[in-house]
């Protein structure tokens, strides 16, 4: 899968490109991420921009004609088309649901937004699947773009050591938080295991990891 990234801000993906199960998926070409400053495709000599809203208000909005030639020179960069995502709070919320179908497309462009936003101009016409990863506003689309491909990735046939893990994780069955799990020692500062983990008894194991389950999520709605 690739991942074109289209932000003010490159550098902040650097250190997170070379951490952990990403770097991983990027050393075995499983996942390729390439990253583009927007201000390369500014049209003036100070390379902004961004300008103020027409009609006044508060900060500036992202210009149009520089994201418009980016998309377009970006898309170009590989034959396989790309499924553009613009990281805003006023997106479809993201979810688990949400993940797993966008897991059955082979590319993404991220479009990552400062300031005040977009001109409106770049969701008519571009007409980006429009994300947030929550009710609440960030700096920028950097960190959502960091959630989501993070998201996305761990479906990807061999990214994960033991895929198997995928199958009980938090939101994989009925939107089920992930049961309580306990390793050594057996007991820390007077806190135990649980006995019916010790049991050895697989079938009451199974029922009290249910049962937590359905409590967490129940806790959580």
């Amino acid at each position: 899968m690739r991942f074109d990234i289209i932000t003010l801000f490159p550098d902040i993906f650097t250190s997170y490109l070379r951490q952990s199960i990403l770097n991983k998926a990027i050393e075995a070409k499983l996942v390729e991420v390439h990253l583009w400053n927007l201000r390369d495709w500014s049209t003036n000599k100070h390379q902004t921009v961004d300008d103020r809203p027409y009609g006044g208000g508060p900060g500036m909005l992202i210009m149009a004609e520089p994201v418009f030639l980016a998309v377009e020179e970006v898309q170009s960069k590989d034959p396989t088309p790309a499924t553009l995502v613009m990281l805003t709070p006023s997106g479809q919320r993201l979810n688990h649901n949400l993940v797993l179908e966008m897991v059955k497309r082979p590319r993404y462009i991220f479009l990552c937004g400062r300031y005040e936003g977009f001109d409106e101009r770049i969701r008519i016409g571009l007409n980006p699947l429009e994300v947030s990863i929550g009710d609440f506003v960030c700096n920028g689309g950097e960190v959502p773009a960091m959630v989501l491909m993070d998201s996305i990735i761990r479906f990807i046939p061999g990214v994960l050591g033991d895929e198997t893990s995928l199958i009980d994780e938090s939101h994989a069955q009925s939107g089920w938080l992930e049961y309580p799990q306990y390793t050594r020692p057996r007991v820390f500062r007077e806190l135990s295991v649980p006995d019916v983990l010790l049991s050895g008894d697989h079938q009451a194991i199974a029922a009290w990891r249910q049962e937590m389950a359905t409590r967490d999520s129940d806790k959580n709605k």
